[in-house]
C-alpha cells in the first residue's frame, strides 16, 4: 500500500533481522517452520522483492540473495547482510547519525554510504539490462566529485507504471530521467491499492495531444508520462535523453522537460542534477542571517539586544542568552543592509526567498506575514474589498474575517455550514447555499454588489472542501468573483498528490487550465441552453442548482490563500504566508495589495520568522511528500488502534466521514477513505463535495463521563502531558502534524488505554445509590440570525453594515450591559435587542454574535449550556454588551 510503504518497508527489514537473528543464534530445528513457503519470512521478502526496485542502494538482486542464503543454511551471512540494510535504514538524518551507523563492511558493496553530504535519488524510465543498470551506476559513481555539495543514486525502472509506483513509494525521488525504451505495464507484482492508484494516476492527465508534431506513438508516451509524473510530484525535475531528431524533440517537450539530453551527454546530465538540487536547497534570507550573525560589526542603530548587547553585558538577564543560545542574539537586527533585505520593499534575499516560496505552493505571488494569518487575512480583505462591497462568508470562520469586515466597511453576507449538533460544531459551507445565495443577489438586482467569496479550507475540524467545484460554479453565476481561502491549517497539503488538488492554489491552475481547452468551450456552449431561454431568461433556480456549473472560458480567476505556515509546517509560531493566482494581478490588485501589506505589516519584522519561513520552504520542497505522507499514515494509524482496541472502543468513538459529513455530500461513501488505502482516498477526494482531513483525528468522549475541556486540561495535559488546542462538549480532536513520531503516537495509545481503564474503574466502583452525573446535554448550534433593520441594507438579503454597528458599539452612552437571564426575559417578551459586539467563545471558536446582529433565543440557548472557560466579548459580571435603542 504506497499509504504505509515507507512503514512496510522498515517493519520487514526490521523482522527479517529478529527473526534470522533466531535462525543463526537459536536451534536450527526451527529453521523448517520459519522457512515454509507461507511463513512470515518468505512473505516479508516477497514484499521487499517488489519494494526494494524503487528504491537506490540495495535492489531486488540483494533480497533475492539473503533468500538464496536462508535456503541454503547460511543465516549469519544473510543475517549481516539484512543488518546492513536496516543500518542504512536508520542512519536516516545528520551527517552524525550516518557516520556512526553505517556497518563500514557494506562500504564495500555500497560505496559512499558513509558519505555525510546530503543524499537523493534520480529515477531512470528505460527497460534495461541488468549489465545496463550496472553500467548507469557504475557510471554515476564515477562522476562524483569531491567538490559536490550533494550526492544521488539511481532508481531504474523499465516501465510508465513502475516509474508511477517509484514516485509513489520512494520520497527521495527529486529527480526524473526519462529514456523513451521504456514499456508501459509493470511485470512486477502489486498490491491491488498500489495498481488501482497508477491507473487513477495514469487517468487523471490522459490528455490527448493531437498536434501534428506530436503523433508518433513514442512521443505520446514520454508526453503521457511526463504529464503524470509532474502532477503527482511537482517539485520532480524531468529530463529525457534520447538518440535521433533530439532538436525536433527539444522544441515539442521543453514544457515538460527541463533539458533534453542525447545519451551520452552524461556530465552534462550529472551537472544539471546537482544544479537543479542546489536551487530547491537555496534558502538566501537564511544565509543570509547566517552570514550577518558571523559578521563584526557595530551597532548604532535600534534594538540594544542586537549582538546580544544589552544581554551579554548584563549581570542579570545572561540567562536570556544561555536559554535561547547566543545566535538568536547576534542575528538580531534592525538594519536592512548587507543583504538582509526589507520585507516592506524586498530587492534582494527576500524578495528571491518569496518567489521559491511561490514556486514551492504553486502560486503566481507569495508574500510573508510576521504576524500570522489574523493579519494575512486583513490584507487580502484590505486590498480586494471596498466599503459597501458584499463579502459572501462563512459565518463560523476565523474572527480575524469578521474584523475585517469591520475595518473595510463591506457588508457580510453569512453562509451557515451544515451543523453537527451532536457534537457541537459546525461543517462547511455546501456548495448549494452559496450558489443559492448568488441567485438570491441576482434575483434582487443585486448582484453586482457580490465582490468576494471567502470559506475556511480546511475547518478546525478537518472538513476539506472541492476549491476547484466551488470556484467553477460561482463564476457560472458571476464570472468575476474574488476568492479568499483560508487555509490556515492546509499549508501541508500542497505537497502530498492526493491533498494538493484541494488547495486553492492547485485548484486556482487546474480552473484555468480548464478554461483553456476547447472541450470546456463545447460543455459551457451546451449548457447555455439549459440555463437559458431563447430569449435570454435565466431558468428557475431548481435548475441552476441542479447542474453542475460550468463557468464561461472569459471568466476571471482570481485566488487568494492565507496559509498559517507554523500550524502544519515548519516556521517560528505566526510564520504565515499570502499566496496569489490573479489573472487581474497588476491591473486590479498589485497597487491595493501592496498598500494594504503596508497597513498591517510592521515595519519592524521579525527576521528570525521570516529566516524559519525560508528554510521551512526548502524542506517541504525536498522532503515535503515524505513528511506529510508519513503524517497522514500515522494519523491513520492512531484512529485504527482506537476503532480496534477492545478497551478504547468501549470508551471512545472515532469520528469518521459518515458522522462528520452528511451522506448528500459524499459520492463514494467511504468512512476512512485512507484507511482502505491510497485509491480510496484519491477516489474520495476527486468526487466527494467534502472529505474529512485524515491527520484530524476526532475522539467522541461521552462515556467518559466528562465533558471536552476537563478532558483536555484535568487528564490528558495535566497529568501526561498530552497537548490539544481543541475540544467541544462532547469530542477531542488530535492531529498528527510533520513532526509527529511513531513513538508520540504509541504514547498517545498508551494513555488513552490507561485513561480508559480509570474510567471503566470509575464506574465500576460507582455507588448504585449515588445519582449519576447528569447527561452531557448538546447545544443546538444557532444559524446567524440576521441583521437589526438599522444595520441590514434591504432587510430581503442577508447583508449589513457589520462597521456601523461596531462604531456605534464603541461609545460607551450608546451601550447597555444586560444579565442572560434578563436579555432572555426581554427576548421572550417580544423585543429584538441587538449586540453591540463580538461574542466568541472558545470552543467552538467563532462569533456567536456580531455587531448589529440581532440577539436570538437560539443564540442565548446555546450560551447558557456552554461550560467553556474562554468567551471573548462578553462579561460573566455584567452579561452582554447591547446597544441602546435610538
Amino acid at each position: 500500500m504506497p499509504s504505509s510503504t515507507w512503514r512496510m518497508r522498515s517493519d520487514a527489514w526490521e523482522y527479517l533481522r529478529f527473526a534470522v537473528k533466531r535462525l543463526a543464534l537459536g536451534d536450527r530445528t526451527e529453521a523448517d517452520e520459519a522457512l515454509a513457503a507461507d511463513s512470515e519470512i518468505h512473505r516479508s521478502l516477497r514484499a521487499l522483492e517488489t519494494l526494494e526496485m524503487y528504491w537506490a542502494g540495495f535492489g531486488q538482486r540483494y533480497v533475492t540473495t539473503i533468500g538464496e542464503l536462508l535456503a541454503s543454511g547460511e543465516y549469519q551471512t544473510a543475517l549481516d547482510r539484512i543488518g546492513r540494510v536496516v543500518n542504512r535504514l536508520r542512519a536516516v538524518g545528520t551527517s552524525e547519525e550516518v557516520a556512526s551507523d553505517v556497518d563500514p563492511e557494506a562500504e564495500e558493496e555500497f560505496p559512499g554510504d558513509s558519505d555525510p553530504r546530503p543524499r537523493f535519488e534520480v529515477l531512470v524510465v528505460d527497460e534495461t539490462t541488468t549489465a545496463d543498470r550496472d553500467t548507469i551506476r557504475a557510471e554515476s559513481l564515477r562522476m562524483r566529485s569531491a567538490a559536490d555539495a550533494f550526492i544521488y543514486d539511481y532508481v531504474i525502472v523499465p516501465s510508465a507504471d513502475d516509474a508511477v509506483a517509484a514516485v509513489l513509494t520512494n520520497p527521495n525521488i527529486l529527480a526524473c530521467v526519462v529514456r523513451p525504451g521504456f514499456s508501459e505495464r509493470t511485470k512486477q507484482t502489486l498490491s491491488r491499492d498500489l495498481r488501482e492508484t497508477i491507473e487513477l494516476a495514469h487517468a487523471a492527465t490522459a490528455t490527448p495531444h493531437t498536434s501534428a508534431r506530436n503523433q508518433l506513438a513514442s512521443v505520446q508516451r514520454v508526453l503521457g508520462l511526463a504529464d503524470t509524473l509532474s502532477a503527482l510530484r511537482p517539485e520532480l525535475d524531468l529530463y529525457l535523453m534520447a538518440g535521433a531528431h533530439i532538436e525536433e524533440l527539444a522544441g515539442a517537450l521543453t514544457k515538460r522537460f527541463r533539458r533534453v539530453f542525447r545519451r551520452e551527454d552524461n556530465l552534462e546530465l550529472h551537472l544539471s542534477l546537482l544544479r537543479r538540487v542546489s536551487h530547491l536547497y537555496d534558502t538566501p534570507f537564511f544565509s543570509a542571517i547566517q552570514d550577518h550573525a558571523r559578521r563584526p560589526v557595530g551597532v548604532f542603530h535600534a534594538l540594544p539586544v542586537a549582538r546580544g548587547g544589552s544581554v551579554m553585558s548584563s549581570k542579570w538577564i545572561r540567562d536570556l542568552a544561555d536559554f535561547y543560545g547566543l545566535n538568536l542574539l547576534l542575528a538580531e537586527t534592525s538594519a536592512t543592509s548587507g543583504g538582509l533585505d526589507s520585507l516592506l520593499a524586498p530587492v534582494r534575499t527576500l524578495k528571491k526567498a518569496q518567489e521559491l516560496a511561490a514556486r514551492a505552493y504553486g502560486a503566481k505571488h507569495t508574500f510573508f506575514v510576521t504576524n500570522g494569518t489574523s493579519t494575512a487575512n486583513k490584507v487580502v480583505h484590505q486590498a480586494l474589498v471596498a466599503p459597501n462591497d458584499v463579502v459572501l462568508v462563512d459565518r463560523n470562520c476565523h474572527k480575524s474575517h469578521h474584523h475585517s469586515m469591520m475595518l473595510t466597511g463591506a457588508r457580510p453576507a453569512y453562509l451557515d455550514a451544515y451543523p453537527l449538533n451532536e457534537f457541537a460544531f459546525y461543517g462547511a459551507v455546501p456548495i448549494e447555499r452559496v450558489k443559492q445565495l448568488l441567485l438570491d443577489y441576482r434575483a434582487a438586482g443585486r448582484l453586482d454588489e457580490v465582490r468576494m467569496v471567502t470559506l475556511t479550507n480546511t475547518t478546525f475540524d478537518g472538513i476539506v472542501y472541492d476549491p476547484f467545484r466551488v470556484m467553477s460554479e460561482c463564476l457560472a453565476i458571476k464570472p468575476d468573483l474574488v476568492f479568499l481561502w483560508d487555509e490556515a491549517w492546509f499549508a501541508f497539503g500542497a505537497f502530498h498528490p492526493v491533498t494538493r488538488r484541494r488547495t486553492a492554489m492547485a485548484s486556482a491552475k487546474l480552473l484555468e487550465q480548464q478554461l483553456q481547452t476547447a472541450g470546456h468551450a463545447r460543455a459551457y456552449k451546451e449548457q447555455q441552453s439549459v440555463l437559458y431561454a431563447e430569449d435570454g431568461t435565466p431558468a428557475p433556480d431548481e435548475v441552476w442548482l441542479s447542474e453542475r456549473l460550468v463557468p464561461s472560458p472569459d471568466a476571471r480567476i482570481r485566488v487568494y490563500a492565507t496559509q498559517s505556515t507554523h500550524k502544519t509546517l515548519t516556521a517560528l509560531r505566526q510564520g504565515s504566508m499570502i499566496h496569489v493566482w490573479d489573472q487581474d494581478w497588476v491591473r486590479d490588485a498589485q497597487d491595493p495589495f501592496h498598500e494594504a501589506y503596508m497597513t498591517h505589516t510592521s515595519t519592524s519584522p521579525n527576521y528570525q520568522i521570516l529566516s524559519s519561513l525560508d528554510i521551512g520552504r526548502r524542506q517541504v520542497e525536498l522532503e515535503g511528500f515524505e513528511l506529510v505522507q508519513r503524517q497522514l499514515d500515522l494519523a491513520t494509524s492512531l484512529s485504527q488502534a482506537i476503532a480496534r482496541h477492545p478497551l478504547l472502543r468501549r470508551t471512545f468513538r472515532v469520528l469518521t466521514a459518515h458522522e462528520l459529513i452528511p451522506e448528500q455530500y459524499r459520492e463514494t461513501g467511504r468512512a476512512m477513505p485512507l484507511r482502505d488505502g491510497l485509491s480510496s482516498m484519491w477516489e474520495a477526494w476527486a468526487t466527494d463535495e467534502f472529505v474529512v482531513d485524515p491527520s484530524r483525528i476526532t475522539i467522541e468522549i461521552s462515556r467518559t463521563g466528562v465533558d471536552g475541556d476537563t478532558f483536555k486540561h484535568e487528564y490528558l495535559m495535566d497529568r501526561y502531558g498530552i497537548q490539544v488546542n481543541k475540544t467541544s462538549r462532547n469530542t477531542v480532536l488530535f492531529m498528527t502534524n510533520i513532526g509527529t513520531s511513531r513513538s508520540s503516537v504509541a504514547y498517545l495509545i498508551e494513555v488513552l488505554v490507561k485513561l480508559a481503564e480509570r474510567f471503566e474503574e470509575e464506574q465500576a466502583q460507582r455507588d448504585p445509590e449515588q445519582p449519576l452525573p447528569p447527561e452531557i446535554v448538546m447545544p443546538t448550534l444557532p444559524d446567524f440570525s440576521a441583521f437589526a433593520p438599522t444595520y441590514a441594507t434591504d432587510g430581503v438579503l442577508p447583508d449589513g453594515d457589520l462597521r456601523k454597528a461596531f462604531f456605534r458599539g464603541q461609545r460607551r452612552g450608546n451601550v447597555e450591559y444586560v444579565l442572560g437571564d434578563d436579555l432572555r426575559a426581554r427576548v421572550d417578551a417580544g423585543e429584538q435587542p441587538v449586540s453591540a459586539g463580538f461574542v466568541t467563545p472558545y470552543p467552538p471558536g467563532f462569533p456567536v454574535l456580531v455587531p448589529g446582529q440581532v440577539v436570538s433565543p437560539e443564540v442565548l440557548a446555546f450560551m447558557q449550556v456552554l461550560d467553556t472557560r474562554e468567551i471573548h466579548g462578553y462579561d460573566p459580571l455584567r452579561g452582554y454588551r447591547i446597544i441602546k435603542d435610538s
